[in-house]
Parts: structure tokens; C-alpha cells; sequence
């Protein structure tokens, strides 16, 4: 007999919890909805890329944990510590963000959605040596959105410093890009002036994640 599973769903449910996420990773959740995995109350999402834009992103982070405890006493936010500082206040990060939401509020353990994703031992194996920028199929799908306000001599002073762009792709998503709207690659790889490479993960990490989470 082989080792036991320790995502098997017979061990833990995400029932009496709801899951807030960054819109960014809703394919992933989602594929995790539609596979059994994540049977949890509710998953309410706010909008992809807010990290740029901090206070959106203490605003509706905010009303969608209230929302979420709407559906259950119990919550499990999809954040990075690093995806959130207050312009205002140094001290008020992720995690300040969040215990402020009162008890039964956690965060899964990551710093930021690439973690969730692959390890950073596991993408040190990936870079090969070479300076990489992280991607996910969701920053693909809302490039626009998520750099809405850059402007040219942003984008050359961050993208070109690196060698590279790497898709984490845990669902397959880049095939499905590259069918269907191709130029949606070819026009955000122009922009960044990088070319863009997947490279497929599987969903572990972000499941053993998910499941640390639940009391």
C-alpha cells in the first residue's frame, strides 16, 4: 500500500468556511472547485491585480471578508503577506489587514501568489541561474488591468532587468491562451519586452496550503 494521501477529502472538508482570493488566481480556485477539492461555503474573489493599488485593495478585501462571514463563521483569505502595505502606515500589512477582521480570519501562508504555486527552493530550480519575472495564467488574462496604470518608462525599468518571464501554470492555461487569443501573449510580451515561457506545476502546494488552514 502506498503512502496515504494527506489531501484526500475524507481526512478534512472546507465546510463552516468561506475563501476570499485575489482574482488572479479564480482559475486556479475555480478548477479546485470543480474537482471536489474545495467544497468550502462560499469563494468570493476581489479584483485581480490590486496590489497595485493598495487602498482598492484595503477596500475590497475588507467587504469581501465581511461578505464571506455572511456564509460562515469561519474565513480563509488567498493572499500574500507581501501583497499588502499601507501607503499610510509601514505597519499595517496583510496580516495587520486581517486581524483586524476579528477572530476566525486566517491567511494562507504564502508571500505572495507565486508561493502558492511552487516553493522558492522550487523556483530557484526553475530559473536555471536566471533572473526571472513570476507569472501566473491570471496575470496573462488581466495584464491590463493589473498594470492599468504604468506607464512606458515603468514597464522598461522593471521588465528588461530580468532574463526571462516564467508561467506557473497549474491548469493548463498557457495551451488555451495560445489557442484561443494568442495575441493576448504576443501583446503583453511586446510590452514587457521579455519573452514568456510555461512551466507546468501541479496544484499540491496550493491544496496542503488551503488545508492548513482548517482547525
Amino acid at each position: 500500500m502506498g503512502a496515504p494521501n494527506k489531501n484526500r477529502r475524507s481526512i478534512k472538508s472546507f465546510k463552516g468556511y468561506s475563501i476570499v482570493s485575489c482574482g488572479t488566481l479564480q482559475r486556479e480556485m475555480n478548477h479546485l472547485r470543480n474537482t471536489g477539492f474545495l467544497d468550502a461555503d462560499k469563494v468570493l474573489y476581489t479584483a485581480p491585480g490590486l496590489h497595485e493599488r493598495q487602498m482598492e485593495l484595503d477596500s475590497q478585501l475588507t467587504r469581501q471578508i465581511e461578505n464571506a462571514k455572511r456564509y460562515s463563521s469561519k474565513v480563509i483569505v488567498v493572499y500574500g503577506e507581501r501583497c499588502f502595505l499601507d501607503p499610510r502606515d509601514p505597519y499595517r500589512n496583510t496580516d495587520k489587514l486581517i486581524q483586524e477582521k476579528g477572530l476566525g480570519v486566517s491567511r494562507v501562508k504564502a508571500r505572495n501568489c507565486f508561493d502558492l504555486l511552487a516553493s522558492e527552493k522550487e523556483r530557484e530550480k526553475i530559473s536555471k541561474g536566471r533572473k526571472v519575472y513570476w507569472l501566473t495564467p491570471g496575470w496573462i488574462r488581466y495584464w491590463k488591468t493589473i498594470f492599468k496604470n504604468w506607464d512606458t518608462g515603468l514597464a522598461n525599468e522593471t521588465f528588461p532587468k530580468n532574463d526571462i518571464a516564467i508561467l506557473l501554470d497549474a491548469i493548463d492555461d498557457f495551451n488555451t491562451i495560445t489557442e484561443k487569443s494568442p495575441e493576448m501573449i504576443l501583446e503583453f510580451s511586446d510590452w514587457m519586452k521579455l519573452g514568456i515561457k510555461p512551466q507546468r506545476v501541479d496544484m499540491d502546494r496550493l491544496k496542503t496550503m488551503l488545508l492548513e488552514q482548517i482547525q
